[in-house]
């Protein structure tokens, strides 16, 4: 019960009708859910645990907020554990692999030149998955998504960036190039350096927006 509880809870947080800093009343979601006070406890502790929501003696849970410092420290951890990801995949990928990838990264391509930025988006995460599943490694399939969870609760939009959608394409073709020559260690760099200029088009966003504000 309390898995199909925190299910829900995360849901509704992902999609925004839980807000970062929002005050979680148990009593309103357990008659919300039709649910008793011990599934719904144990929900907060599995949601506390993946970093969704946090527990302040005393008051109680609120949603997670992610902060710029929690960004800057969580960007250089998954691009080590993604970039190991592409290292073992390279080892990995047989051709069959690889012309799914092709699939995928054609796909990629076509939603860049059309700017379809959604599509984009969900194009760009079906090729990540597929290099994670060719990694093989549960520990590492774990730690990331563990970290995902946390940067989606961000909401984060890089793309919107300006000229960031033709860089994340070009740094795409550039693993999938490394794979593709079953050179791992030029896959790992090159993924390392495509989420590290993640980050860095993030910067330049909030940069933007505050330029925005000031003026």
């Amino acid at each position: 019960m309390h898995d199909e509880v925190a299910n829900t809870l995360r849901d509704r947080i992902f999609a925004g009708l839980l807000a970062p800093g929002a005050f979680l009343d148990e009593n309103a979601l357990c008659e919300s859910l039709k649910c008793s006070r011990t599934p719904m406890r144990e929900a907060l502790k599995v949601l506390t645990a993946e970093g969704l929501v946090r527990h302040e003696p005393r008051r109680g849970c609120f949603v997670n907020q992610v902060t710029e410092q929690d960004l800057d420290e969580i960007f250089p951890v998954i691009a080590l554990l993604e970039g190991r990801c592409a290292h073992e995949a390279a080892c990995n990928a047989t051709d069959a692999d690889l012309a799914v990838l092709e699939t995928l990264h054609a796909r990629l391509k076509a939603h860049a030149k059309a700017r379809r930025i959604n599509e984009y988006y969900a194009a760009n995460y079906a090729i990540h998955e597929a290099i994670i599943t060719l990694a093989n490694n549960r520990w590492l399939a774990q730690a990331i998504g563990d970290l995902r969870k946390i940067l989606k609760l961000a909401r984060l939009q890089s793309l919107t960036a300006s000229g960031r959608i033709d860089q994340s394409l070009s740094e795409h073709l550039a693993i999938f190039a490394a794979l593709k020559a079953r050179d791992s260690d030029g896959a790992d760099a090159a993924m390392r350096t495509h989420l590290t200029r993640q980050r860095e088009a993030l910067r330049q966003l909030e940069s933007q927006v505050a330029s925005k504000v000031r003026a």
